[in-house]
């Protein structure tokens, strides 16, 4: 296991929770690519515009990891219905401490899927 790959995804998660933009750029690539329910989109200028008007918080929860990839269950909560939290699950890749892509899932169970994660890759020891 990577220590600095999970490291990685989680300063990502504290500056974008934080509303840190200067430090989620920064640890993402130039061309991050960035998909979810709502379409895709690449690049830096394109994850400023998505975290200052998502409204959203992830709070990270368990971690699956393979080959770079990062699959994190999470509870998302967003300011425009702050008491209907839900569940979602977001797969990482990262390259050299950088997040080059961000695929947001509606459940735990497709992210897995769609990275060909399992229950084997879970995180136990950080």
């Amino acid at each position: 296991m990577r220590i600095s790959e999970i490291a990685t995804v989680l300063a990502w998660h504290d500056a974008l929770n934080s509303s840190d933009i200067d430090t989620l750029l920064a640890v993402s690539s130039d061309d991050i690519d960035l998909a979810g329910t709502e379409g895709a989109a690449q690049g830096l200028s394109a994850l400023r515009e998505w975290a200052t008007t998502a409204g959203l918080t992830l709070v990270p929860g368990r971690m699956f990891m393979h080959d770079g990839v990062i699959v994190i269950e999470e509870q998302a909560t967003w300011a425009s219905k702050p008491n209907e939290p839900r569940t979602v699950a977001t797969a990482f890749r990262v390259v050299h401490d950088q997040v080059t892509a961000v695929f947001r899932h509606d459940t735990l169970e497709s992210a897995l899927e769609a990275t060909d994660l399992s229950e084997k890759d879970l995180v136990t020891d950080i």
